[in-house]
Order: C-alpha cells, then structure tokens, then sequence
C-alpha cells in the first residue's frame, strides 16, 4: 500500500511576530516543530504499513527549512518524503494551501491512502484536508479516532461525531484526517538517523506541477484574507489569599461574582 502523511512546519513559540501588511505569521528566525496533529497521521501510517505492508511518504508545504520534518519523519521511520517550497506559494489561504498541496500530490505518483492530522497548531481551520481531498476527487472522513479493519481495496475506520461514534467504509483511494491519540507517537530513532542521513528530500516547486497558472497559488490564489491578527494577550495578574476553608470558599464565590462569571 502507498501511504502519504502531510506534514507541516509550525512555530514552536506563541511568540511570533505577524506581517502587518499581509497578515500572515514571520516565520523566519521562529525556532520551529513538527505540527503535534501530524505525529499522529504518521504513526498511524506506520502502523499500517507495519499490518499490510507498503511505503509511507511525506509530503510538506513551507520554506526551505521545513525540510527538517521531512528528516524527523525519516527519523520515525518514514522512506520518502518531498518539499513544496516556492516564494509564490507564500501566504496562501486553506484554499490555496490546499490546490498546492493536491498537485504536489500527483507529483507523487498513485497513492492510496492519504493521511492527515486534524489540525495545525498555528491555524486550527482543519479545512486543509478535506479541501485537498476535493481537490483530488477522491473520498474522505474527518475525525478519525480508530482504524477498524483494513480491506484489499477499503478500510474501515471508527469516527468521533458531535453525539456519536460512527463507524464507516471508504475506498481507495481516499484521505482521512485523525485525531489526537488514535495511536502514541513513536520517538524519532538515533538509529535511523545515522541511516536516512542522505536520504534525499524531493524540492518541488511551481515548475514541477502541471497547473502552473500563478493565480491559483499563495496570495494571488487565496480568495480570503486575514482583516486582522495579533498575538494572544498575556495575563499574568494574580492574588494570593490566606484563611480558613470557608473563608477562602466565600472570598472566591464573591470574586467569581464581581467577574460575573456567577
């Protein structure tokens, strides 16, 4: 089975600064990570591998830094990975996040499985994968919390809905997007380090894809706009208060009124 994980570079701080012209977050000098959500796209993809057998590749977005998820994947046991990085694909919406992702997809060859985490920790839209999914024409399921049976041309997985736990079957080729805790990450090896060393990491850029009409990606292809972004605000007032268990209790309740959150 060929399995692909899309993977993301994200700021490791809340500290960033922000693009006041275009909105977007500066990401240069920004001590980063692999996405949280994504570690468990890919384990899961591990997983699979491990139970029919295949390939797991990885597929990123981002500038030429990002290339360094692509070796922690290598590290966790990934064997292929690619790199979309381009200056015109900067600053793109889910949208034109999401067309970029699915051509650099058909660069990868037939891939039956596509695998993603629920979210990006500097976005938290959860649009990027099933967009890619239309874009690709093939079915997908959100919130994925169990693999239940893995099928020759199907597999059968548990999803977390509002109220219920549904469980559905999807056939390849499809994309799901999984949520946190559907397995335990692995930690990246020391081992396969030493091993993947000079794997080598595909750079693929607008050239490479068939559509290369520049309006469909980055900025010039992102129908949205952010009005407004900043940094989240810090609180760091507090109060410390001595007494007795009902004095305590009663200064609290009255607290708790005077912020009318009673």
């Amino acid at each position: 089975m060929n399995i692909l994980v899309c993977i993301k570079q994200v700021p490791e701080t809340s500290k960033v600064e922000v693009d006041p012209v275009t909105g977007v977050l500066k990401r240069d000098g920004v001590d980063s990570k692999m996405n949280p959500y994504d570690l468990y796209a890919l384990e899961t993809a591990l997983r699979i591998r491990e139970e029919v057998g295949g390939i797991v590749k990885v597929i990123s977005m981002g500038p030429p830094q990002a290339v360094e998820i692509i070796k922690e994947a290598y590290m966790m046991g990934a064997d292929e990975g690619a790199l979309l990085s381009d200056r015109r694909f900067a600053g793109a919406d889910v949208l034109a996040t999401s067309y970029t992702i699915s051509q650099g997809i058909r660069k990868m060859g037939n891939i039956d499985l596509i695998l993603c985490g629920k979210q990006t920790t500097d976005g938290d839209t959860a649009q990027v994968g099933p967009e890619t999914a239309e874009y690709l024409e093939i079915p997908h399921i959100a919130n994925v919390i169990k693999i239940e049976e893995i099928k020759d041309k199907s597999i059968v997985v548990e999803m977390d809905m509002p109220n219920t736990i549904e469980v559905a079957e999807i056939q390849f080729p499809c994309l799901l997007t999984v949520e946190k805790d559907i397995y335990q990450p692995r930690l990246p090896s020391y081992k396969k380090k030493l091993a993947t060393t000079d794997r080598e990491v595909r750079m693929l850029s607008l050239k490479d894809f068939e559509d290369q009409n520049e309006k469909k990606y980055g900025l010039n292809g992102s129908p949205t706009q952010v009005e407004r972004i900043f940094p989240p605000a810090v609180n760091t007032d507090k109060e410390i208060w001595n007494g007795s268990g009902p004095e305590l209790a009663e200064r609290l309740s009255d607290k708790l009124k005077e912020l009318k959150f009673l």
